[in-house]
């Protein structure tokens, strides 16, 4: 079928190829991509063979690569999922456009509004789909309230005061505690 930006997707669906196969990839989006229908996990890539080699066996994964432009280059990836630390996504993106294949780029987009606008203008002249993983508000939970706020249930909304309670990080339970001390 085609896009709105003309990309045309094969009627087999999307083969991915994922760049940065580390823990969020591991345990969330890699299966996530392996089990969407019309979805499937095509190569996976770590600059340590090794793991990118583990990983794609662990997965089921057909191809593994250390270099990140070997993946993008195959000709069997039609799209790839950038899950790599946020100050290589720019890079890692770019050269996804350059090769005029949407690219799914995980949260934090950038690391400022100049890094972003420049994905945005390489993907806009290749006519190509650029995406970033935001997909929390489209949990249930998240669906749910914004209805009822959008059905006037609770009234007139005017502000909004949250107050986030999470355990403390693993590392702090009984670890260094770098993420709240002083020092």
């Amino acid at each position: 079928t085609e896009r709105a930006t003309g990309f045309v997707m094969a009627a087999s669906g999307v083969r991915w190829g994922v760049i940065g196969a580390g823990d969020v990839v591991e345990r969330k989006s890699g299966p996530a991509l392996q089990r969407a229908p019309g979805s499937s996990f095509e190569a996976v890539m770590r600059r340590d063979a090794s793991l990118a080699e583990a990983f794609a066996q662990r997965h089921g994964v057909p191809r593994w690569y250390s270099s990140a432009q070997q993946l993008i280059d195959d000709p069997a990836v039609d799209a790839v999922y950038v899950a790599t630390p946020p100050d290589t996504h720019m890079e890692m993106a770019l050269k996804v456009a350059a090769a005029g294949k949407p690219c799914l780029v995980e949260k934090p987009m950038a690391r400022n509004v100049a890094e972003a606008d420049a994905m945005l203008e390489a993907f806009r002249v290749k006519d190509v789909p650029l995406y970033v993983a935001y997909y929390r508000r489209y949990l249930p939970k998240f669906v749910e309230v914004k209805r009822l706020v959008d059905a006037g249930a609770i009234g007139e909304l005017c502000s909004v005061n949250v107050r986030l309670r999470q355990p403390r990080h693993r590392e702090e339970q009984g670890g260094s505690g770098w993420r709240v001390s002083a020092s």
